[in-house]
C-alpha cells in the first residue's frame, strides 16, 4: 500500500494567485493571431485579464494539434467535462504528493477566522468567451434568480445549505462578492473544488452564470411567449429543460452559443460521430512564459460503443491521450502494444472500490426486508473470493478492500478497509439460515420468505462487469443466491437509479480520498438509498422516509454536525463517525479497489504527468492541468 498522506492545504488568510505582471508581452496560437488580423478578435492583450492566472506548466509548449480521444454517446457528457472544469478553488497536486487547493479565476480568496464568511474577488478583465465582461453581476443572477428559484430548483443541495440554511450572497464591488453561512461550515472549499456550486450547469462554475446570455430563458426575466418560443426552438416540453446538466442553453456539451469561461468549448455537439471543441480565445490563463493557454487548438472525441474498438483505436494511433475507458483489466495488452501504437502507458492512483451497490429502496418489499438484515449483507460481502476478481480480472494490480477511504486519505483506516473483505462461504451459508434463508429449490437456489427464489439482478455499464459478475455470480451460488447481471448503457443506468428501478447496480464507488469534499455518495446520493437521501436533502418534501430506528439517520446526524462544527478537529471526528457507520453498516459491498487509473498518451504529447490522484473529487484527468498539455508538431 502507498503510505504517503494526503494534506489539504487550506488558508484562514488571504491568499492570492501567482499573478504575471501587466508589462508582460503575451502570446497567443497562431490561430487567434489571423483571427486578430483578420479584425474578428481584439489583441491578446486585450482578451486576457489585468493580470492572468500563471499555470506553471510542466514544460513551456507549442500552440497547435487536435486532440483526439473517443467517447460513447451524449450520455458520455462527464468525460470530456472533466477536461475543462473551472472553479473559483481547484484541487493541485505538487511533486510532494499533497494536495492543495489554488484559486481559479479570482484574483485573491480569504475566510473569516469563524469560518463563517467566505470572500472572492474575480480577476479584472475576466471575460466570458464571447468577449462579454464577467462581473458580481453574474453572481448575482446565479444566486438571485438561479439559485433561489425555485421554479428552477425546488430544493437546495445540502452541501450548499448546511441545515437546511441556504448561504447568503453579499456584492461589494463589481468585482468582490462574499457568501456566508449562519453556522462555521470549515468544509466549504473542499467543495467548492469538487463540485462548484452544483445544478443547474455541466461545467459548474461557482457562483457564476452569464447573465447577458441566459437571462433570455429565466422567467425572472423573459416573457411567457419568449420562453415558450425557446422552448419551441431547443425542442423541449418546458422552459425548465433549457437548464441543467442535460439543459438544451446550459449544458456546454449542446450549446455552442452558451458563454463559457474554460479552456475550449462546444464547436460540433453531441450527437454526433465527432464532437469537437475548440479554444476559448478569452481563456484567462497563461503560462510562466506569458503565454495564453490552452496550447491546444482542438479536441475531437471519436464515438465508439465496444470496449474492443476503443483499445483498437489505440494501438492504431488514433488516440492521443486519454484516461477514461482505458480499463486496469487491459494493462498488459496496453504494455505489449506501446511501440506498435507510439505511445506510453501512464498510472495514476484511482480513490475508488469496484462494488456492488444494493438499493436500500428497492420496490421488492421482501427484498428490501433482505437489504436491511445486516446478516444479508455479511453474507453477500464475505462470499466473495476478492483475491480471485483482483488476479483475474484486474491482472492482480487492485487490492481486495471494503468500500471505505483510500491509502493517503486523511480518513484512512485499516480496520474499516477490511470490515467484511474475508472470503468466508461458510460463515455465509450460516448467516443466510440463521434470518431464516433456510429453504432451496431443486436447483439449489435459497427461497424467499415469500416462496420466490432469491434472485437479484444486478445492472452494469462498464466493460469489466460482464467477467467480474461471472466469478460473483459463482461465489453467490454456493451460498445459494442467484445473480443476474444485465448489461445496459450509462443512460438506462441513470434512469434506473434515478428512477428507483434497480436492485443491486456494480460501479466503482469513488470520493474515497478527501471524503469532506464530498460525503453525499457515502450518504446515499445517487448510490445505495437515493431515495432516502432525498428525503434528507429536501427536508422531507421528496423521496422516502427512513424507518425511525434505521441506522442511515446517524448518517444524516453526522453530516449536520460536520456541517456545522465549529472547528476542523470537531468537523473531522463528526465526519469520521458519518464514515465509520457507512462502512460497517456494509450498505455497499467493496470488492477491490486501490487499482491504477491507466491513461495512455501518445509519445508527441507533452506535459503529460504520471503518479497523480483519480477521482471525482479531484475532477479526474483534470487535476493533470489538461490546458497546459500540448502536442509536439
Amino acid at each position: 500500500m502507498r503510505n504517503e498522506k494526503i494534506s489539504i492545504g487550506l488558508l484562514s488568510v488571504l491568499m492570492s494567485c501567482c499573478l504575471a505582471g501587466s508589462a508582460w508581452a503575451f502570446n497567443e496560437s497562431p490561430m487567434l493571431q489571423e483571427q486578430v488580423k483578420a479584425g474578428k478578435l481584439p489583441p491578446v492583450e486585450q482578451r486576457l485579464p489585468e493580470k492572468p492566472t500563471v499555470v506553471n506548466a510542466v514544460e513551456v509548449g507549442q500552440y497547435g494539434g487536435n486532440w483526439q480521444r473517443a467517447y460513447k454517446g451524449p450520455g458520455d457528457r462527464w468525460g470530456p467535462t472533466k477536461l475543462m472544469e473551472e472553479r473559483v478553488v481547484k484541487w493541485h497536486m505538487g511533486a510532494d504528493g499533497k494536495l492543495s487547493l489554488v484559486p481559479g479565476y479570482v484574483e485573491s480568496y480569504s475566510v473569516s477566522e469563524d469560518s463563517r464568511t467566505f470572500t472572492f474577488t474575480l480577476l479584472k478583465g475576466l471575460k466570458w468567451s464571447d468577449g462579454h465582461p464577467v462581473t458580481t453581476e453574474d453572481v448575482q443572477f446565479w444566486y438571485n434568480d438561479v439559485f433561489l428559484n425555485k421554479d428552477l430548483l425546488a430544493s437546495i443541495d445540502q452541501t450548499l445549505a448546511p441545515g437546511g440554511k441556504p448561504m447568503k450572497l453579499e456584492v461589494v464591488d463589481d468585482r468582490t462578492f462574499k457568501v456566508s453561512f449562519e453556522d462555521p461550515y470549515v468544509y466549504f472549499l473542499e467543495i467548492l473544488a469538487k463540485d462548484s456550486t452544483g445544478e443547474p450547469s455541466l461545467d459548474r462554475p461557482s457562483f457564476l452564470f452569464p447573465k447577458h446570455y441566459l437571462k433570455q430563458f429565466n422567467n425572472k426575466y423573459a416573457s411567457k411567449d419568449e420562453l415558450d418560443a425557446a422552448v419551441k426552438k431547443f425542442g423541449v416540453e418546458k422552459w425548465q429543460d433549457l437548464w441543467g446538466s442535460k439543459g438544451a442553453a446550459t449544458a456546454w456539451w449542446q450549446n455552442p452559443d452558451l458563454p463559457v469561461i474554460t479552456a475550449w468549448k462546444i464547436e460540433t455537439p453531441a450527437p454526433s460521430d465527432v464532437v469537437t471543441m475548440v479554444r476559448n480565445p478569452y481563456y484567462y490563463a497563461v503560462d510562466q512564459a506569458g503565454n495564453q493557454l490552452p496550447y491546444i487548438d482542438r479536441i475531437s472525441h471519436r464515438l465508439f460503443s465496444e470496449q474492443e474498438a476503443f483499445n483498437l483505436m489505440i494501438v492504431q494511433g488514433q488516440i492521443d491521450m486519454q484516461m477514461r475507458y482505458v480499463e486496469p483489466q487491459d494493462y498488459t495488452f496496453y504494455k505489449e502494444n506501446e511501440t506498435k501504437g507510439d505511445y506510453k502507458v501512464y498510472r495514476w492512483n484511482q480513490a475508488q472500490t469496484w462494488s456492488l451497490v444494493p438499493n436500500l429502496n428497492v420496490k421488492d418489499e421482501v427484498l428490501r426486508g433482505l437489504y436491511d438484515n445486516s446478516d444479508f449483507r455479511q453474507a453477500l460481502s464475505i462470499a466473495i473470493d476478492r483475491d480471485t476478481v483482483n488476479e483475474l480480472l484486474f491482472t492482480g494490480l487492485a487490492e481486495a478492500r471494503q468500500a471505505s477511504p483510500v491509502t493517503g486519505s486523511p480518513n484512512y483506516s485499516e480496520e474499516l478497509e477490511t470490515h467484511w473483505a474475508e472470503f468466508d462461504p461458510d460463515k455465509a451459508n450460516q448467516l443466510l439460515d440463521g434470518i431464516g434463508l433456510d429453504k432451496k429449490d431443486n436447483d439449489g437456489y435459497r427461497l424467499r420468505p415469500d416462496g420466490k427464489r432469491l434472485s437479484i439482478v444486478v445492472e452494469m455499464q462498464h466493460a469489466n462487469g460482464p467477467k467480474t459478475m461471472e466469478i460473483v455470480a459463482d461465489n453467490f451460488k454456493q451460498i445459494g443466491v442467484e445473480l443476474l447481471p444485465r448489461l445496459i448503457d450509462r443512460t438506462q443506468w441513470d434512469a434506473s437509479r434515478d428512477n428507483n428501478e434497480f436492485q443491486m447496480q456494480w460501479y466503482p464507488f469513488d470520493r474515497l480520498s478527501v471524503v469532506a469534499a464530498d460525503p453525499r455518495i457515502m450518504m446515499g446520493n445517487d448510490s445505495y438509498a437515493n431515495q432516502y437521501y432525498i428525503w434528507y436533502s429536501t427536508k422531507g418534501a421528496s423521496g422516502i422516509e427512513p424507518p425511525a430506528d434505521h441506522p442511515i439517520r446517524k448518517i444524516f446526524e453526522s453530516w449536520d454536525a460536520a456541517a456545522k462544527a465549529p472547528t476542523r478537529e470537531a468537523a473531522d471526528a463528526a465526519l469520521n463517525q458519518l464514515i465509520d457507520t457507512f462502512v460497517k453498516q456494509g450498505w455497499v459491498i467493496g470488492i477491490v479497489g486501490e487499482s491504477p487509473a491507466i491513461a495512455i498518451a501518445k509519445n508527441d504529447f507533452k506535459n503529460m504527468r504520471d503518479g497523480l490522484i483519480e477521482d471525482d473529487i479531484t475532477r479526474g484527468i483534470g487535476l493533470g492541468g489538461t490546458q497546459q498539455m500540448w502536442m509536439k508538431p
